[in-house]
C-alpha cells in the first residue's frame, strides 16, 4: 500500500552519561476546528541528529556499543493477542511498514503453528528480506521455534529466503516450567537447548537467537550455565525473557547485569530483553535492561501481546530518543515519523482498540482539555508536550490551508492525505475519495479523525470474496424486523436474502449467513462513535471464529487454538434527533444499541460491512491454505 522510503541516517545524543542502573522509584487525535490555532514550538531536544548512520550488521556484534537493535514481535507475540490473528496480506503490509521505520529484526511468525503463518512469514522473508534501501538496509527476517527439529526445520524452510534470516529457539528454565509443563530435569533442558541451537546451525543458518523462558523467574546460577552451553553450540543473540512481567525495573537490569557479568563467553553475543507488561512495568524492566548492558530489545507495536502485553515499541523507542542522554547515551535507528501510521495499521489489522490515554500514540496522549494546560500550549507548546507530534508522524495543523469539503477534488484528497501520513494514489484513492464524496455531501467539513477513519475502512480491508451490494431492513416497535441483503461473489454474481430476526443487526447476518454458507460464531460485536458532533463516524468491530477447524498451536503451551477474525468498519450516519433506546440480539447474543431517527440505516451498513469484512478475512485464510495445500499435493 505504501512506498518504501529510504531512512535518513541517524546518530547517537552527543551526551553520554555514566551506567546507572534505573530504580523503581490515539488512536489518532488531530485537533478539532473549534480548538484555538497554536503558536509555532522550540524545536523539541528528543530530535536526533543525522551524521551517523546505522552499524553494519553482524549477528553476534554491534560496531557501536551505544546502538540498539530494535526487535520487532508484532507479527508473532502480537497477534498472540485474543482475537489478533491476521491475513497473510495483512502481515506483509505489516511488514513492509516495520521495513520503513526501520526495524533491525521482524519476528515474522512461528511456521510450526500453523501452515498459514509458514507461507506468511516465507513470504515476508522473500519480499521484505530482500528489499535493500539505498543506505544497504535490509530487516532481519526471524522465525520462532521450539527446541525441536520439526520446529527448527519449519523455521529455516520459511526464512532462508531472507538477505539476513535468523531462527529464534527457546525452552522453559524456571523450577515450575521445567518439572510441571516440561517434566524435564534441568539437564535434559541443557542438552536439549545446546543441542537444538547446534542443529540450527548445521542448516546453514548463521544467526541464531536462543531465548530461555521465563528467566524472570529462573535461578540465575542455572541460567549462568544453560547460556554458556548454548553460546557453546553457535548462539548469536541471548533474549532474557520476562515471560509473566512478574520483574520490577531494578530487578531486571540487576537480571542482564549478572548474566553479563557471570555468563562464560557472553562477550560474543548480544544480550536481548523480551518483557511482558503483567505489572505495566515492561517498558520500564526494558529500559533497565538496556542501561545494563542489553543492546537488542523486543517490543511490539501498541503493546499488543498475550494477556496484557508486551514492551511497547513506540514507547521504549521515544524514551530511547527523548531521554539518551540520560540513558547512557544510547540510541537507536527507528525513524519515528512512521510510529503513527504503523500504530493506526496494527490497530486496524489487529482490530485491537487503543486506549484514549495509550503513551505516545493515543488519542489523548496530545489533546488539551484544562484552561491551564490549554493556555500553556497556546503560549508555548513546549509547557505541556514533551515530545514533539511531528516526530512520531502527528500532523495537527493545516499546513497546505487545504479544507475539504463537498467541492474538493480528488488532488486535494490526496494532499490532505499526504499531510497525514497517508501514502494512497491510484484506485485506492478513486476509491476512497467516491467514498469521501458521499460524507462530504452531509458534512460543511470534512475533519482529519473523519479521513483516518475513512482511510481505515476502505484501505485496512481484507482480500474481497464477498462485496456488499444493497442492504434494507424493516424494524420498529410493531412488525417483524427483517432485512433483505445483496451480495456480489468474486465473479461478480449476484446473491439476495431475506431474513427475519430479533433486531435489523442480527436479521441482517442471517441473511449473509443464508448466502455465505460458512458456519461461524460471533464472539464480539460493538459500535462506537469515534468522531465528536451529531455526524459523527460510527466504528463497528466484530470477531467472529469457524465452527470447525482453523486450528493453529499456541508458541509458548503447544495447545492447539481456534483461529478468530476480526473486522471494524466505519460508517458516517446523522442526526441523533428522537433516539431511541433498543436491544438486539445478534446471534443469540444480546447488546444494546442506540439507534435514532436516518441513523439505523447507517448503523446497519456499518455492521454489515465489518461483518462481511470479517467474513473475507476468514475465507481468504481457508482459500489460501486450499491453494497452498494443492501446491504441495502437486508438487509431491
Amino acid at each position: 500500500m505504501a512506498s518504501m522510503a529510504a531512512r535518513p541516517a541517524f546518530r547517537p545524543p552527543t551526551t553520554a552519561a555514566a551506567f546507572t542502573p534505573l530504580h523503581p522509584h490515539f488512536h489518532l487525535h488531530i485537533l478539532h476546528h473549534h480548538q484555538h490555532p497554536r503558536k509555532p514550538a522550540a524545536a523539541i531536544s528528543c530530535s536526533i541528529d543525522s551524521h551517523y548512520r546505522r552499524p553494519s550488521y553482524t549477528p553476534n556484534h554491534i560496531p557501536d556499543p551505544k546502538y540498539i537493535r530494535i526487535f520487532d514481535t508484532t507479527l508473532r507475540d502480537g497477534e498472540q493477542s485474543p482475537g489478533a490473528t491476521m491475513t497473510t496480506e495483512e502481515k506483509l503490509d505489516i511488514a513492509k511498514q516495520l521495513a520503513k521505520l526501520g526495524v533491525d529484526i521482524i519476528e515474522a511468525g512461528f511456521p510450526a503453528s500453523s501452515a498459514a503463518d509458514l507461507e506468511a512469514v516465507k513470504l515476508i522473508a522473500s519480499e521484505v528480506g530482500t528489499a535493500v534501501d539505498e543506505d544497504g538496509y535490509v530487516p532481519v527476517i526471524c522465525g520462532l521455534a521450539r527446541c525441536n527439529k520439526r520446529d527448527i526445520d519449519l523455521s529455516w524452510e520459511a526464512v532462508r529466503g531472507a538477505l539476513r534470516p535468523r531462527i529464534h529457539t527457546f525452552i522453559a528454565t524456571s523450577r515450575i516450567h521445567m518439572e510441571d509443563k516440561l517434566k524435564m530435569t534441568k539437564e535434559v533442558v541443557v542438552e536439549k537447548a545446546r543441542s537444538m541451537v547446534a542443529y540450527a546451525r548445521s542448516l546453514g543458518c548463521d544467526d541464531v537467537e536462543f531465548s530461555p523462558e521465563d528467566a524472570g523467574r529462573s535461578d540465575k546460577e542455572f541460567l549462568y550455565k544453560i547460556l554458556g552451553e548454548v553460546i557453546k553450540a553457535g548462539a548469536t543473540t541471548l533474549n532474557i525473557p520476562d515471560t509473566v512481567g512478574c520483574t520490577v525495573p531494578h530487578e531486571f537490569g540487576q537480571l542482564i547485569a549478572d548474566i553479563k557479568a557471570n555468563t562464560p563467553g557472553i562477550e560474543n553475543v548480544i544480550i536481548s530483553t523480551h518483557c511482558q507488561n503483567d505489572l505495566g512495568l515492561s517498558t520500564a524492566n526494558t529500559l533497565a535492561g538496556a542501561c545494563a548492558g542489553a543492546r537488542q530489545v523486543e517490543v511490539t507495536i501498541n503493546g499488543i501481546g498475550e494477556r496484557a502485553g508486551n514492551a511497547a515499541f513506540e514507547e521504549v523507542v521515544m524514551a530511547i530518543k527523548c531521554r539518551g542522554e540520560v540513558l547512557n547515551g544510547l540510541y537507536t535507528g527507528i525513524n519515528t515519523k512512521h510510529l503513527v501510521m504503523t500504530s493506526k495499521m496494527v490497530e486496524e489489522y489487529s482490530g485491537l482498540a487503543l486506549q484514549r490515554h495509550k503513551a505516545v500514540v493515543g488519542q489523548n496522549a496530545f489533546a488539551h482539555e484544562s484552561g491551564i494546560h490549554q493556555d500553556g500550549m497556546l503560549k508555548n507548546t513546549l509547557t505541556y508536550e514533551f515530545i514533539s507530534a511531528e516526530d512520531i508522524g502527528l500532523h495537527r495543523t493545516d499546513k497546505s490551508g487545504i479544507v475539504l469539503g463537498k467541492l474538493s477534488g480528488r488532488h486535494a484528497l490526496g494532499a490532505k492525505l499526504s499531510e497525514l501520513g497517508y501514502d494512497i494514489d491510484g484506485k485506492e484513492l478513486d476509491d476512497l475519495f467516491w467514498r469521501f464524496k458521499a460524507i462530504a455531501q452531509h458534512k460543511k467539513n470534512v475533519t482529519d479523525d473523519d479521513l483516518m477513519a475513512l482511510v481505515s475502512d476502505e484501505v485496512f480491508q481484507p482480500q474481497v470474496v464477498w462485496k456488499l451490494g444493497d442492504v434494507q431492513v424493516t424494524c420498529g416497535s410493531t412488525g417483524l424486523p427483517t432485512a433483505t441483503i445483496r451480495l456480489i461473489d468474486a465473479d461478480g454474481e449476484e446473491h439476495i436474502a431475506c431474513q427475519v430476526g430479533m433486531g435489523p443487526v442480527d436479521s441482517a447476518y442471517k441473511a449473509i449467513d443464508l448466502i455465505v454458507k460458512v458456519p461461524v460464531i460471533l464472539l464480539e460485536y460493538s459500535l462506537i462513535a469515534v468522531t465528536e458532533g451529531i455526524d459523527a463516524i460510527a466504528t463497528t468491530r466484530v470477531l467472529i471464529r469457524a465452527e470447525k477447524d482453523d486450528i493453529s498451536t499456541h508458541a509458548s503451551t503447544g495447545e492447539n487454538i481456534h483461529r478468530t477474525y476480526r473486522s471494524v468498519s466505519y460508517m458516517i450516519y446523522f442526526s441523533f434527533q428522537n433516539i431511541m433506546h433498543a436491544f438486539v440480539v445478534v446471534h443469540n447474543i444480546v447488546y444494546f444499541v442506540v439507534s435514532g431517527t436516518g441513523a439505523s440505516m447507517d448503523i446497519v451498513i456499518s455492521s454489515v460491512r465489518a461483518y462481511i469484512g470479517a467474513l473475507n478475512k476468514l475465507l481468504g485464510h481457508k482459500n489460501r491454505l486450499n491453494k497452498d495445500t494443492t501446491k504441495r499435493t502437486m508438487h509431491v
